[in-house]
């Protein structure tokens, strides 16, 4: 197994093969905990372990708005392809040192698009009643399944990107398996443009429910929030072939 990562690059890095699906990610706050990787290890899938920087790994919970899903290159879907999201992810590196994604849970409130992914790439996604609100001078993400997530920030001004913001944020795949192959999704954004964010809110049991029941009980160790990017995702690839006696997830 290689033990060295690919460099953490803020631009998306060439990609040219064929679209599967289009679409933006609107009104994001990323909350984030450090933890250490041997907590994380064993919730990964094969072939992967926790990406680290400086000494830990991070759990994040994310919660935006999901705006004009549209599938290949055709246009946004109405109505169905705008919703209210919120995951709960980990940071990952591959036996090939890829960097990427691994999420413990997606919610979304659009039941179609929760049945299509579950089926088609095994995803994480469970539905859920959301709903995104601005008043006050803050934004509030709510999340109800028999789970429940309320996150409050007020969003400040706009930051400079440091290595820690592009380590949380410039992520360029997912990994995940699914019917005994291990996938890697790649995507390309454009940078994220991050602004300053305070949680004046936070009752959340999502973190708990991903295997993590200790951390919502203090604050978060990083917040930024950010307007949104346009993002286009590439078709899964099987990244290394299933081998006899080899694990399964």
């Amino acid at each position: 197994m290689s033990e060295r990562a690919e460099p953490v690059r803020r631009e998306a890095p060439d990609y040219t093969g064929p679209t599967m699906m289009t679409q933006s990610w609107c009104d994001i706050a990323f909350l984030h905990w450090a933890v250490p990787p041997e907590r994380v290890a064993p919730l990964l899938p094969p072939g992967v372990r926790p990406d680290v920087h400086e000494g830990v790994t991070w759990v994040g919970l994310v919660p935006f708005r999901m705006v004009g899903a549209g599938v290949l290159r055709a246009p946004s879907i109405p109505w169905l392809g705008t919703f209210p999201e919120t995951n709960v992810r980990l940071y990952t590196v591959d036996e090939r040192g890829v960097r990427g994604i691994v999420f413990r849970s997606l919610d979304a409130s659009r039941l179609a698009v929760v049945a299509g992914a579950r089926a088609a790439f095994g995803l994480p996604y469970r539905w859920a009643r959301m709903e995104i609100d601005d008043g006050d001078g803050s934004r509030t993400y709510v999340t109800r399944r028999p789970h429940r997530s309320r996150v409050r920030v007020r969003v400040g001004e706009p930051m400079a990107s440091g290595p820690l913001e592009e380590f949380l944020t410039a992520r360029w795949g997912l990994h995940e398996r699914h019917l005994g192959v291990d996938w890697y999704v790649p995507n390309v954004h454009e940078p994220w443009p991050l602004h300053a964010a305070e949680v004046l809110e936070l009752d959340d049991t999502l973190v708990a429910a991903a295997g993590f029941p200790e951390l919502t009980g203090r604050p978060p160790d990083h917040v930024v929030a950010s307007p949104g990017a346009s993002v286009r995702f590439g078709f899964p690839r099987p990244w290394r072939r299933p081998a006899v006696g080899r694990r399964r997830g």
